[in-house]
């Protein structure tokens, strides 16, 4: 029985600190879908940014091979080409270039977490709370017993001292 009550002991510790590393600790379940919505996160930053570098791609080699975009670009920025007459109206904005939106700046987060260190003295605190109470119980039921009391044992064969008939 002895046996049992240490293996409890030793169960009840462990059950603690495992329930506390699951729940609280740096591998915990809390922590996991912060991460996994950081990363969501990240990958449609990434898919946005993704798109725009195609459309700057497209746009580049447009510039770099068609002749009709390079002369509506010129043309955009007040250019003309030979034989064009250029005739000016006011009251217009001029041309400004086109700004892409890259997003907002996505920042890594550490996700809040209870250190190993604190989950492994929780589960000892609960090992030696659940100890101290079965002492508890063995000394109020008599299993246990702080006193020595010296049992006599009678060895041997005993010897009455009995009168002769």
């Amino acid at each position: 029985m002895k046996r049992a009550k240490y293996l409890t002991v030793l169960f009840v510790g462990t059950l603690v600190y495992v329930i506390m590393s699951l729940g609280f600790g740096q591998n915990s379940l809390r922590c996991y879908s912060k991460m996994e919505e950081q990363k969501r996160i990240v990958s449609k930053q990434k898919a946005e940014i993704q798109s725009i570098n195609t459309e700057l791609s497209l746009e580049l080699s447009a510039l770099k091979n068609d002749k009709a975009v390079i002369a509506a670009y010129a043309r955009k920025m007040d250019y003309v080409s030979d034989g064009e007459q250029l005739v000016k109206i006011t009251g217009l904005k001029p041309y400004q270039n086109a700004l892409y939106d890259t997003g907002t700046v996505v920042r890594h987060e550490e996700p809040d977490y209870v250190s190993e260190k604190l989950c492994k003295m929780c589960g000892l605190c609960a090992a030696l709370l659940v100890l101290l109470l079965m002492l508890i119980f063995d000394f109020k039921k008599g299993y246990l017993s702080f006193s020595r009391q010296k049992k006599e044992f009678v060895t041997g064969i005993p010897v009455y001292n009995l009168p002769q008939v």
